[in-house]
C-alpha cells in the first residue's frame, strides 16, 4: 500500500527540518552548562529549540541571497525581476495562478508591469516565467545540457505520466527518444489508409447527428477521431471510440436521453479518468515541489492513471503473450481478414523490456500527445473556420481545386496545399496545444542583455523556468502590429521574412531542440487530412452557443478584459494541454459531393 503523498514528504524533509531544533535543544541541554555553568529552565530550552528552525530558515535564505548576489555580480548580471507577493511565502502568487481563468492571464498582468521575464518566489523555490524566444531558445537547443525537466518536475508528473518520455532525463529520456524515432519516419506517418478509415467513422457519425437537427460537440468528435488512429498506429488495433457514439447538446429537448450514446462505453470512462488526472496534476504546478502538502492524504491522480491503464492493459497483455509464444507482431483485421500486420510501437516495446511499468508509461505518454495535441489543434481550426468564413470558403476552395469533392487526399496533395498548411500554422499560433513547458536549471546561468544597455540576467541553479509559448505567439514587437488576429497569410507573405525567417524560435507549437516533437509531421498530416475530409463534405460552420453548456460561455466580464480574451467566444482551459470548456458545439451544412 502506498503511503499519503504528504506523510512521504514530511518523512523525506522531517531530518532536515528537525536538526536545527535538536542541535539547539542539546547545545542548551549538553554544552552550554559544560561551556558557562548556567543551566536554563526546561521551557526556555524547549522555546529556544522550536523557535530555531523559522530563524535557520530566514538565516538560510539571506546567506543564499547573499550568495546568489555576489554570483551575479561576479557575472556582470542582474537578478530577474521578481512579481511582489502581498501574502508571507509567495501565497498571493499561488492565488493569482489558481484563479485564472484564461490562459496565461496571470502572467499577462505581471509582464505589463516588470517585463517578458519575470520570477514568482513561492514557499522557498524560485519559478521563472518568460516570453523571450532567446532564452527559450538557450533552453530547448543552444544550452540544453544545462537545462532538465529536474527532479522536482518529475515527482510533480510522477502519478500521471511515470517515467516516460515526458517526464524523464538523461538515459530514460534517450531510451524512449530511441524506442519511438523510427516509427516517425515518412513511410509510417503517411499512412493515410488509417486516417481515411476513422475519419470516414467519424464524419458518417457528424453527419447523422446533424441531419437530426443537433448541434455537435466537434472537440468530442475529433479527440475520437485523434485516439482512435493514435492506438491503431501504436498498437496496430484501434479502441474504437467512436463506437459510444457523440453526445447530444445541453440541454436536449428529445426524447432520446442520449440513448445512443453510451457515457459507460469503455472509452468514455478512460477519457474521463484522462482528462482528470491531467487537470489534477496541473494544479499541482503552483505548490512546485510542495504539493504533496496539498494532496496530503492520497494521490489524486494515481487512481485516474490506473483506470487509464486498465483501458490498455488487455492490449499490452496480448502483445506479451503473443512475444513468449513467438507468434509475431499479431494480426489484425481488415475487411473480414486477418492480415499480417507489420511492426508496431507497441510490439517494438514488448521486444526491447517486458516490464510493464515502463511500458506502461511510454504508451501513455505517447497517448497524450498522439490524442490530445491533434485534437486541441482541429477543435480550434474548427472554431476559426466558423469565426472566420471567408477564409473557411478559400480553404474549401483550395480542397476543391487540389482533391476535389470526394477522392482521398494523397501525401502529395497535403504538401501542396499552401493554404492549408498556413491556416494550421495560424491555428496553431493562437492557439498553441502546449501553451506552457518547462525545464530546471541545473546549475546558475546568464542570459545575455537584450536591449543596448540593458545587463544580463542571472538564473539562480535548481530553478524551474515556465516558458509561455501563448504569449509569445501573441507579442505583437515579435509578429507584427496585427498579432492578435487571426490571419493565415501571414505565413505566406512577407511578414514571413520580416518576423519568422530571421528568427524561428517566435514560432514553438512542437517545441525545438533535441526534445523537439517527433510526431510533428504525423500531427500536421493527420490534422491536414481530417479537415480535407471535412471541407469536401461540409460546409458553412458557425458556432452553436445555445448548445453550449451555460456555465461554460464566456462571462459579460470577459468582454472587457485584455487581448484575445475579449472577443473569444468560448472558454479556453488546459491541463497538459488546452481545450475547449465543455467542448465545442458547431452546426454546419452537408454539401453534395461528386464521386470520382
Amino acid at each position: 500500500m502506498d503511503l499519503p503523498p504528504g506523510v512521504v514528504y514530511i518523512s523525506r524533509e522531517l531530518p532536515l527540518t528537525l536538526l536545527p531544533s535538536a542541535l539547539t535543544y542539546v547545545f542548551l541541554t549538553r554544552l552550554l552548562p559544560l561551556l558557562s555553568g548556567l543551566e536554563l529552565p526546561l521551557s526556555a530550552r524547549v522555546g529556544a529549540a522550536i523557535i530555531a528552525h523559522p530563524i535557520g530558515i530566514v538565516i538560510s535564505y539571506i546567506f543564499r541571497e547573499i550568495r546568489y548576489a555576489r554570483d551575479a555580480a561576479s557575472r556582470g548580471a542582474v537578478h530577474i525581476p521578481a512579481v511582489p507577493s502581498k501574502k508571507w511565502g509567495g501565497l498571493s502568487l499561488i492565488e493569482e495562478m489558481r484563479r485564472s481563468v484564461y490562459p496565461a492571464d496571470f502572467l499577462l498582468d505581471w509582464m505589463e508591469v516588470y517585463g517578458n521575464t519575470v520570477v514568482a518566489k513561492v514557499l522557498g523555490d524560485y519559478a521563472i516565467f518568460t516570453t523571450e524566444p532567446e532564452y527559450i531558445k538557450a533552453i530547448l537547443a543552444t544550452d540544453f545540457d544545462s537545462w532538465w525537466k529536474g527532479p522536482d518536475a518529475h515527482l510533480v508528473g510522477k502519478s500521471l505520466l511515470g517515467s516516460g518520455v515526458f517526464n524523464t532525463d538523461d538515459v530514460m529520456w534517450k531510451f524512449h527518444r530511441t524506442m519511438s524515432r523510427p516509427f516517425f519516419s515518412r513511410e509510417r506517418i503517411s499512412d493515410f489508409d488509417l486516417f481515411d478509415r476513422h475519419s470516414n467513422d467519424a464524419l458518417t457519425q457528424l453527419g447523422q447527428r446533424l441531419s437530426e437537427g443537433h448541434a455537435v460537440d466537434i472537440q468530442d468528435l475529433v479527440s475520437r477521431f485523434t485516439l482512435d488512429s493514435a492506438t491503431e498506429f501504436l498498437f496496430g488495433k484501434s479502441v474504437d471510440s467512436i463506437s459510444a457514439g457523440l453526445p447530444y447538446p445541453y440541454p436536449s429537448s428529445s426524447s432520446h436521453s442520449n440513448s445512443n450514446f453510451n457515457s459507460t462505453h469503455p472509452s468514455n470512462t478512460y477519457v474521463k479518468a484522462f482528462v482528470q488526472a491531467q487537470l489534477l496534476t496541473t494544479k499541482r504546478v503552483a505548490y512546485s515541489s510542495k504539493w504533496p502538502l496539498y494532496e496530503f492524504w492520497r494521490d489524486r491522480v494515481k487512481p485516474m492513471r490506473r483506470v487509464c491503464d486498465d483501458y490498455v492493459g488487455g492490449i499490452l497483455e496480448e502483445a506479451v503473450e503473443r512475444k513468449r509464444a513467438g507468434t509475431g507482431h499479431g494480426m489484425t483485421p481488415k475487411g473480414g481478414e486477418e492480415e499480417e500486420q507489420q511492426e508496431t510501437f507497441l510490439s517494438h516495446l514488448v521486444e526491447a523490456t517486458e516490464d510493464k511499468e515502463v511500458i506502461m508509461d511510454s504508451i501513455f505518454n505517447i497517448l497524450v500527445a498522439g490524442r490530445d495535441t491533434t485534437a486541441a489543434t482541429l477543435t480550434f481550426a474548427v472554431y476559426m473556420l466558423a469565426e472566420h468564413p471567408d477564409m473557411a470558403d478559400r480553404l474549401r476552395k483550395e480542397v476543391l481545386e487540389v482533391v476535389g469533392s470526394a477522392r482521398m487526399p494523397t501525401y502529395d496533395d497535403v504538401r501542396g496545399m499552401k493554404f492549408l498548411r498556413a491556416f494550421i500554422n495560424e491555428t496553431l499560433r493562437l492557439y498553441p496545444p502546449v501553451p506552457f513547458d518547462s525545464r530546471t536549471s541545473k546549475t546558475a546561468t546568464v542570459w545575455p542583455a537584450l536591449k543596448p544597455g540593458d545587463k544580463p540576467l542571472y538564473v539562480t541553479p535548481n530553478s524551474r523556468v515556465r516558458y509561455c509559448v501563448f504569449l509569445m505567439h501573441r507579442r505583437k514587437d515579435l509578429w507584427g502590429p496585427d498579432a492578435l488576429e487571426f490571419d493565415p497569410d501571414r505565413f505566406l507573405d512577407d511578414r514571413v521574412r520580416k518576423y519568422l525567417t530571421p528568427n524561428p524560435f517566435i514560432f514553438l507549437p512542437f517545441n525545438a531542440g533535441p526534445r523537439i516533437c517527433l510526431g510533428q509531421q504525423f500531427a500536421y498530416n493527420e490534422a491536414s487530412f481530417f479537415l480535407i475530409r471535412l471541407l469536401q463534405k461540409f460546409a458553412s460552420f458557425t458556432l452553436a452557443p445555445d448548445a453550449q453548456p451555460e456555465s461554460t460561455r464566456p462571462p459579460e466580464s470577459w468582454k472587457h478584459a485584455k487581448g484575445t480574451q475579449a472577443t473569444e467566444k468560448i472558454m479556453l482551459e488546459r491541463h497538459l494541454t488546452m481545450f475547449a470548456k465543455g467542448g465545442l458545439w458547431v452546426r454546419m451544412k452537408a454539401v453534395a459531393t461528386e464521386q470520382e
